[in-house]
This record gives C-alpha cells, sequence and structure tokens, in this order.
C-alpha cells in the first residue's frame, strides 16, 4: 500500500514510541502535519522555534528518550539551534526535523535554502536529509539510534517538502534498538581493588543515560561504602542532597572547601560525565592531560575518554550499566574515609544554608526557605542562565530524580520552555521554572503556549534591571563603566494577565509566600515577579563590593 512521505515519517515516529512533539509550522513540512491529523501524537504548538526545541531537549532530558521537535526551513531552522546546542552541549536525545526546500530547486538558494548537512553538523551528532520517501523508515531508526546511544545528542533530518508528498511503498518502520556499552568483569575487579587502596575517595557523578533504578544502585553503592559524592553542574537531580554521603554540587561557584577536597583526592571516580569547563571550575580542578589524582572515569561514549584528561582507568559503559555490576562488591570492614565523607556532607549543609538579608526589601534566603518548607520533594526545578539560578542551584536541595530541567550549557531562555514541557510531561507534579528578567524575556513568549494547553506552571522571574551575571563581570573587570548591561522591563504580573494566566508582584520578603499561594490556588499559568535589587547580585556580595575588588 503506499503511503506519502509525511504519513511514513508519522508512522516511523509511532513505532519508535513517540507520544508528543514541539512545532512552529511552515508549509514546508504540510505533509506532515496533514498526516499528524489522523494520529494520536500530541502536538504541542509553539511561539518561536528556539523554544520549540527547548521542549524537545526538556522531554530527552526527563525521559531518555529522543525530544521531537518539527520548524520550517531557513528561519525556522536557524531559531532552533538555541535548542540544539543546548541538547548538544547537555548530551541529550532529541531528533529535530526540519522542512527543507524542493528537490529541483537545490543549490540555488531558494526560498529560505539552507544546506543543514554543512551548516548544523556543529550543533548535531548526525545530519541527514531524505530523498527518498521510501528510506523514511531507515532514517528516522537510525535518527532514534544515534540520539540515544554512546554519549547522547540532537540528530537532524532534512525533509524536501515534495518528497513529503510522494506516494511510494515503503517497509513498516520498527523500533530502534540503542547500543549499550557494559563494564567488563576486569574492569570492576580493576576499580575495586583501586577503591580498597584508596585513602581520600570522591565520587562525582553527572552525564546523562541514568535512570531511577541507577540512581538508587549508586546511592546503596555509596552507602556501602561511606563514599562522599558530589554531583556535576546542573546534574544535581542524581543525589538527594540530604543524604549524609552527599558533599555537594562541583559547578559554577564551587564551595571552596569541596574544591580543596576534591584536589586533595587521590582516587577520584568520574561517573557518566564529561568534567567539562564548568564543572572543573575552568578546567583548574583536575590537571590536563595528567591528574595528580587517580582517575576512574566512567562513560558511554569511548571518544569521551582520555578526551581531556588521562585516566588511570577508563570503563566505556553507561552509568546505568556500571553502578547495577556494583551490587555484588563488599565494603572493607573499616572505611577509612567515613568520618571525611560525614564532614563534606556537614560542609555541604552549611554551604546550602541561605543568608537572611542583603541589600533591598526582598532578600531571596528567606524566599529560598519558604520554597524548601512549602513544596514536595517531587517538585521539578527548572532555570535557564544568569546569577539569580545561583539561588536555586546553591540553596535548593534536591531530593529526587528527575526533578531538574537546566542546561549545563548556560543557555539563557531555556526555563520556561523546559517548564511548559515538564508540566505537559508530568501533569501531577509541580513545576517552578526560576528565570531572570533577561532570561525570561529570551522565551518568554512561550507563557502563551502554557496558558493554551492549561499547564499551570509557576515562574518566578528574578527582576533586578540588569543583564546581572555580565553586569557582575563589567563591574569587577571596569568598575563604574556600565555598557549595554541595563534593561528596561515590562510589568510582568501584567503582562501573565494578558496572556490568560495568573500575575503577582513581590516587593517585599514577607509579601513572597502569599503570592506564591494565590499563583498556585489560580490553576492558571503563572508569573510572580521578584522585585530584587540590583546590588544583590550574588548571595554573599553586593554589585558594589565586587567593583571595588578592581582597584585593590
Amino acid at each position: 500500500m503506499k503511503k506519502t512521505g509525511g504519513e511514513l515519517i508519522v508512522e516511523a515516529l509511532k513505532a519508535n514510541g513517540v507520544k508528543r512533539l514541539s512545532c512552529v509550522p511552515g508549509e514546508s513540512f504540510l505533509a506532515v502535519l496533514d498526516a499528524l491529523y489522523d494520529s494520536d501524537i500530541d502536538v504541542m504548538v509553539c511561539r518561536q522555534e528556539g523554544g520549540a526545541a527547548m521542549m524537545a531537549d526538556a522531554w530527552g532530558r526527563l525521559t531518555g528518550e529522543p525530544g521531537i521537535c518539527m520548524v520550517t526551513r531557513g528561519p525556522g531552522a536557524t531559531n532552533a539551534t538555541a535548542g540544539l546546542h543546548i541538547a548538544r552541549q547537555d548530551s541529550i536525545p532529541m531528533i529535530l526535523f526540519i522542512g527543507q526546500v524542493q528537490r529541483d530547486a537545490r543549490e540555488r538558494e531558494a526560498f529560505q535554502e539552507v544546506e543543514f548537512r554543512r551548516a548544523l553538523t556543529e550543533f548535531s551528532k548526525w545530519v541527514g536529509e531524505i530523498d527518498d520517501a521510501a528510506r523514511i523508515p531507515e532514517f528516522v531508526t537510525r535518527a532514534f539510534a544515534i540520539a540515544t546511544s554512546g554519549r547522547p545528542g540532537p540528530v537532524v533530518l532534512s525533509l524536501p517538502e515534495d518528497m513529503l508528498r510522494d506516494e511510494v511503498e515503503a517497509p513498516r518502520a520498527k523500533r530502534y534498538s540503542r547500543v549499550e556499552a557494559h563494564p567488563g568483569r576486569r574492569q570492576i575487579d580493576d576499580f575495586y581493588l583501586r577503591l580498597l587502596k584508596a585513602e581520600r575517595p570522591m565520587v562525582i557523578v553527572g552525564g546523562t543515560r541514568w535512570d531511577a533504578d541507577a540512581v538508587a544502585d549508586l546511592k546503596a553503592f555509596s552507602e556501602r561504602f561511606a563514599l562522599p559524592v558530589g554531583c556535576s553542574f546542573r546534574r544535581q537531580m542524581l543525589f538527594d542532597h540530604l543524604h549524609p554521603n552527599y558533599a555537594g554540587d562541583v559547578g559554577i561557584g564551587i564551595n571552596p572547601a569541596l574544591a580543596k577536597e576534591i584536589k586533595e583526592s587521590d582516587l577520584l571516580i568520574l561517573l557518566g560525565g564529561r568534567m567539562s569547563e564548568m564543572p572543573s571550575s575552568g578546567y583548574t580542578l583536575i590537571d590536563i592531560p595528567y591528574p595528580q589524582q587517580s582517575l576512574v572515569h566512567i562513560h558511554p561514549d569511548p571518544s569521551e575518554l582520555g578526551r581531556v584528561y588521562r585516566p588511570d582507568l577508563a570503563i566505556s559503559a553507561s552509568p546505568s550499566d556500571f553502578v547495577a555490576d556494583l551490587a555484588d562488591l563488599e565494603a572493607p570492614s573499616e572505611l577509612r574515609w567515613a568520618e571525611r565523607t560525614e564532614r563534606m556532607h556537614q560542609t555541604y549543609m552549611a554551604w546550602s544554608t541561605p543568608p537572611q538579608t542583603g541589600p533591598g526589601p526582598v532578600h531571596m534566603g528567606p524566599v529560598m526557605e519558604w520554597i524548601e518548607a512549602n513544596t514536595r520533594p517531587d517538585t521539578i526545578f527548572t532555570n535557564g542562565a544568569g546569577n539569580y539560578a545561583t539561588w536555586l542551584h546553591r540553596f535548593h536541595r534536591f531530593r529526587q530524580f528527575n526533578t531538574q530541567a537546566a542546561p549545563a550549557s548556560g543557555s539563557m531562555g531555556y526555563g520556561l520552555p523546559a517548564a511548559v514541557a515538564a508540566k505537559q510531561l508530568f501533569p501531577e507534579r509541580e513545576v517552578i521554572c526560576f528565570a531572570g528578567d533577561g532570561c525570561f524575556l529570551m522565551h518568554g513568549q512561550e507563557f502563551a503556549t502554557a496558558v493554551r494547553y492549561n499547564l499551570p506552571i509557576i515562574a518566578i522571574v528574578i527582576n533586578n534591571g540588569i543583564y546581572g551575571t555580565i553586569r557582575m563581570h563589567q563591574e569587577r573587570e571596569y568598575p563604574g563603566r556600565v555598557s549595554g548591561t541595563d534593561l528596561t522591563n515590562p510589568d510582568f504580573a501584567a503582562l501573565a494577565r494578558a496572556y490568560g494566566g495568573h500575575g503577582e508582584t513581590v516587593e517585599t520578603t514577607e509579601s513572597f509566600a502569599a503570592a506564591f499561594e494565590r499563583a498556585r490556588a489560580s490553576g492558571k499559568p503563572s508569573i510572580i515577579e521578584v522585585k530584587l535589587d540590583p546590588e544583590a547580585i550574588t548571595p554573599t556580595r553586593t554589585l558594589s563590593e565586587i567593583a571595588q575588588t578592581k582597584s585593590r
């Protein structure tokens, strides 16, 4: 039976377990939109392709299965590269389908034409273009396998619009098979012997390819061996922060005491992550290429092992497979480092206790304490990038897996689209987006998407009237010479109401709790604008203090 290319795309998506996708419609893939009309795949229509791609990233981040996004050619595709870049740097499975010019117009710089195999290779694991509709099952299944295997990441498939209208006979699509790498028994034995000889071991977990079972296996292993565990930058949901073995966040603005412990460890176990620039504090925690510590690096992609750091033991395996194979290892009768682990956790607890005062009438420390006391452990927190995120990442204590969606790539604008995607995926759970005023307006129009689909997220917009991170660096390097970092903002609460949501404005610390409860009770997508003094640029230092640093 002949089917159109559009019908074959949708059939292949369903065969590979797709239940939802995000898109901004375009005439270049009308045949796919028509085929989706008769399918049970949920289509979330977004307001800008960057937001749509970030939603797909969030789905991939929270499920481990590729998030799906569809956009049109040219400007649609280039808008979507913001989400592609996040998925690439963060190792998130995602597939971006792009409508393309018809085949007989290629290489003429036709209307909105881009040669995606040249343009998007840096952003993706693989970029393919389907010239023959009969090969759609082959290409789509391959895309799923590439996106999820080894180090996960985004894949791009370009779809010429005339190919999507072709009627052809094609094999029925089958579900993809993920390629897995498993640790060998000798590697596990080698790892075990190194651990038994250690005096000051340390585990740093990160990356993707985790699931709830793997997180539970890691917890059990760390308990059995009394091992201190730190979480890589924006991977904090991988370990319960109130667990006595949790040592802290290994990311931007790391606790100096934790940094010292990492440098003084004699066995460093990197599990799942790459230990890139942000978690390594600008590549200063571990020497390159030969670390001072004995290094064991476990990563699902062999090309990442030894790429930056030369490990003493390299194991190509997914985190879930590795920790599962540790279940039969017996801990020694004497755990020499147990007291050190306890001390590291107490240091973390002190570090993650927020200050109670600061400049201006709104103090974020008490706000964070109220949020901690009045949200459930399964609440999902999302954010983009900016100094405001420090309040969440340092002072929120993550308790459960799959409660965090944040870009390790440091991309602004991510928090709101991610919150919309998370609420669609987990409607029974509360979803809270943290955003700065500059960050929110990168993709704030996706608040309309939340309203359209009745997704009652709560966005806390911390408004200090500046691009805070850039201003902080500017004041440090060029004190008193403000250029390009001031902002003029809308009334965010009124903006929420204009979209059809609920809006609140918080101008004092004491008014936050009631504003949050009203937003929660509204049952609508909500924005809580928190007016923060720009001097409160970090939890411990003001802008004025940072500006004085240069003169010293």
